[in-house]
């Protein structure tokens, strides 16, 4: 019987990916196109890229593919063959990482799901293959130097703080959904202008050019491949990087670096910094910026409360979590949170 869902506990499945001695590399890849029984799709995916010993995780929907994944370097041939045998994927882009530690995955997920990217569009009439132009990075650069473009970004607020193109305005959001109809807004009364959307790997961006062209704006782009396919065509080309700081990303990483530039601050005492990292109180987990030194002072943790329960016996802290509903727990200077990081300022 072919193996169609992971039974290894997940602390075994992060040993055996340290002992690797192969490198990793990293890639995204999406595709919207239409599937007419995903289960069926996804079974055929997992059993397929189990065996070439692919990590990762990958979302399939009626709509299409979203994937990003590692494979061992000896396999990257094998799974573009197998990808490309698909016919609506042969020839699909694959983004590779550009800031790699091997480590981005360390088991397989497949997942079916009503739709790839979670849009909230209810008309009809809304079309996904009537989308906007592509740019590559050096059309990008051109148009960065117009004064008749606007760049958004269609990331969320805590993708933008560590990295984002110069003069890209910030969709102040936490989820993509929202932002559709923001962005639709805040473009009112700049129909004439050329209007040019980006994400991390070109997904929701493409998706968001869609919108906008539905929404009976005219002049609208996205960047092919996000940011992850400019990182690289820029350094291919020696173009200079109109992307500043680090590139967030949704794995194990939590970032890749494009530029030396850090542009965010500690969420703790201030200082310039661009680490993500997760509270060490599983019963908080809450994403947040964290310097080297706060590191140190907190123990890994978001506040002296989250640091005195994590030094607790882990009997003690799973008393502690029961019940707790950490939802969707990010950092957001607009809102208050809890548990409060430890000296941040208010």
């Amino acid at each position: 019987m072919a193996v169609l869902h992971n039974r290894i506990d997940a602390s075994i499945l992060k040993q055996r990916l340290l002992e690797e001695t192969e490198p990793r590399t990293t890639i995204s890849f999406y595709n919207y196109f239409q599937i007419v029984n995903p289960q069926e799709f996804r079974d055929f995916l997992y059993k397929n890229l189990y065996e070439l010993k692919v990590f990762g995780r990958i979302y399939v929907a009626t709509e299409g593919i979203n994937a990003q994944i590692s494979v061992p370097e000896s396999n990257f041939e094998a799974l573009k063959t197998f990808l490309y045998s698909i016919p609506e994927l042969n020839g699909i882009r694959l983004n590779i990482a550009v800031d790699d530690d091997n480590k981005s995955f360390w088991v397989l997920k497949v997942k079916v799901r009503e739709q790839i990217v979670a849009d909230a569009i209810n008309d009809p009439n809304f079309n996904m293959y009537q989308k906007g132009k592509y740019v590559n990075a050096e059309q990008m650069n051109q148009m960065l130097e117009d004064e008749n473009t606007i760049v958004i970004d269609m990331r969320n607020h805590y993708e933008y703080e560590v990295g984002h193109f110069v003069k890209a305005i910030e969709v102040p959001s936490d989820t993509f959904r929202e932002q559709l109809p923001m962005a639709v807004d805040m473009m009112k009364g700049h129909e004439d202008k050329n209007i040019i959307m980006y994400c991390t790997g070109g997904i929701r961006c493409e998706k968001a050019s869609a919108f906008m062209l539905h929404k009976g704006f005219q002049n609208v782009f996205h960047l092919e491949g996000g940011i992850i396919n400019y990182a690289r065509q820029a350094k291919e080309k020696n173009l200079p990087s109109k992307f500043i700081g680090k590139n967030f990303v949704f794995d194990n990483r939590l970032g890749e670096r494009i530029t030396e530039d850090v542009i965010a601050t500690c969420h703790q005492c201030g200082k310039p910094a661009d680490t993500h990292t997760n509270c060490l109180n599983s019963g908080c987990h809450l994403l947040f910026i964290q310097c080297e030194s706060c590191a140190t002072t907190y123990n890994g943790c978001c506040s002296e409360e989250c640091q005195t329960i994590y030094q607790l016996p882990e009997e003690e802290q799973k008393e502690i979590r029961k019940g707790i509903d950490k939802g969707q727990n990010i950092f957001n200077k607009s809102r208050v949170r809890k548990p409060v990081l430890g000296s941040l300022k208010k």
